[in-house]
């Protein structure tokens, strides 16, 4: 990619050319697409706080916890048996995001990504309040340390780990609930030392990407930027500058009143360097399609604003394809974005189809390993087996009881005591299946099993049972 002098790119645009760090001091955005971005920010950050608060009919609205085997998704709890439906939804979600960039680029990137939303929306919002847009920023950095420097400094920082240590303990409700979390904090840090250090480890972490590592975690750390380098083609709508209207035959140069720039043949640019200012990745969109571009929108609301303070037409950064700056054509929802958002319909219904079908119950049951039919009295031929019942709902379910659907016969307990599986617990016991010889067809058949709690049908399961090989 060649940069405005013509020169081709060899390092990442947060480098200079002694290898050194390029610190980025983007102008404070604003403009119609920055307003957008900042109520969906509002509404993702609500989300994200309160999810792991949030509790429906006992269970936390949103939890993740991986050691004790216990997640929650949108209240509905979910267990190590429905690995399948995870798989499933990984699946569904690298397919999406291959699509989705294939089609629109980065766009997850600049709008719904939690490390922009925090580093653009909260952390920057802060700098700029304590420091100042992009020019107080600069000189502040470059004047010695007096008192002023010192206060703004450590009030910045202060704050930031203040917010770091904030959300450590946001992702730490995810993990271990929110409710165990509170008692963390009631009980002290004493108590609970070890999780205290996790916490300030995380803290740590969270306080060195959002004060200093930044925009880089985007460019040099997060594999998508690189993905989408493989999976953009001439046809991605992705934030782009028009080339063809902003350079025309004799390129690109400052504005002058009263200047026909069309009729000359200058392009519509004006070289302001705005869209290089606003960019949080310190990039030129002017260049092409970048690495580190993230598709914030930032650019295009600071071109737009210059466009119409010069009474030229806005869009002249906006979401365009390759394609469609090359032919001069709209923006349209084409034959491939339409076949791509049926792949992604499709794969979303199937999930919702597994996600519907799924039983609030999971009932196992296994022939006790090792052990042979045994014939009793009247040509009954008996087998033992164990079953395991786990209950995945908030609701426990009393006077459980097995039967046979598929042939006649008898289920009866060991223990011959009532049944019951606790909320989002599980039975486990052994039970002895019993069937007339003359009703097998074989020495080994296969039977379905109903499990009942009371009169209703909670779930039905399938096993095998062995009898005396025939000799007809």
């Amino acid at each position: 990619m060649k940069d405005d002098k013509g020169n081709f790119r060899d390092r990442i645009g947060t480098i200079d050319e002694e290898g050194e760090r390029a610190w980025v001091y983007p102008k404070k955005p604003s403009g119609t697409f920055y307003k957008y971005r900042t109520r969906l920010t509002w509404f993702l950050l609500a989300f994200l706080i309160a999810s792991p608060f949030i509790h429906i009919n006992g269970n936390q609205f949103m939890l993740f916890n991986v050691i004790g085997r216990e997640f929650n998704i949108f209240g509905y709890p979910f267990w190590p048996q429905d690995f399948y439906i995870g798989v499933t939804a990984m699946i569904i979600g690298v397919v999406f995001i291959t699509l989705f960039t294939a089609a629109f680029g980065r766009l997850f990137c600049g709008w719904i990504c939690p490390q922009t939303i925090f580093m653009e929306m909260v952390f920057r919002k802060i700098e700029y309040w304590i420091e100042g847009d992009r020019g107080a920023q600069m000189r502040l950095d470059k004047q010695e340390w007096n008192s002023q420097k010192v206060r703004k400094k450590a009030f910045k920082w202060f704050l930031f780990f203040l917010i770091s240590f904030g959300i450590a303990n946001v992702f730490l409700a995810y993990l271990v609930s929110s409710k165990r979390l509170l008692r963390y904090v009631t009980e002290g840090p004493l108590e609970n030392l070890s999780t205290f250090i996790a916490l300030l480890i995380f803290t740590g972490v969270f306080y060195f990407i959002f004060s200093w590592f930044r925009e880089q975690v985007c460019t040099i750390a997060c594999p998508y930027g690189r993905l989408q380098s493989v999976l953009l083609d001439r046809k991605s709508i992705v934030v782009a500058y028009d080339h063809k209207r902003g350079e025309r035959e004799k390129g690109r140069s400052k504005f002058r009143k009263n200047e026909d720039r069309a009729e000359i043949g200058k392009g519509d640019c004006i070289d302001c360097f705005q869209c290089v200012n606003v960019c949080p990745t310190g990039i030129d969109i002017r260049n092409g399609t970048q690495l580190e571009c993230i598709n914030c929108t930032a650019c295009i609301d600071a071109c737009d604003e210059i466009m119409e303070k010069v009474d030229l037409p806005k869009g002249l950064i906006g979401y365009y394809s390759e394609e469609n700056i090359e032919k001069s054509e709209k923006v349209r929802f084409d034959t491939r974005m339409k076949g791509f958002a049926a792949i992604l319909f499709v794969l979303v219904g199937i999930l919702s189809g597994m996600l519907f079908l799924r039983s609030d119950v999971e009932a196992t049951v296994l022939r006790l390993p090792g052990q042979l039919y045994e014939t009793k009295e009247n040509n009954m031929i008996s087998n033992v087996y164990t079953f395991k019942l786990i209950n995945k709902t908030s609701e426990s379910f009393e006077n459980v009881r097995f039967e046979l659907l598929s042939h006649e016969g008898s289920i009866e307990s060991v223990t011959h005591e009532q049944i019951a599986i606790p909320e989002k617990g599980l039975a486990e016991g052994t039970l002895f299946i019993e069937i007339n010889k003359a009703l097998l067809e074989g020495e080994k058949i296969d039977m379905e099993i109903g499990i009942y709690s009371g009169d209703n049908l909670i779930e039905t399961t399938s096993t095998n049972f062995m009898g005396p090989r025939s000799f007809r």
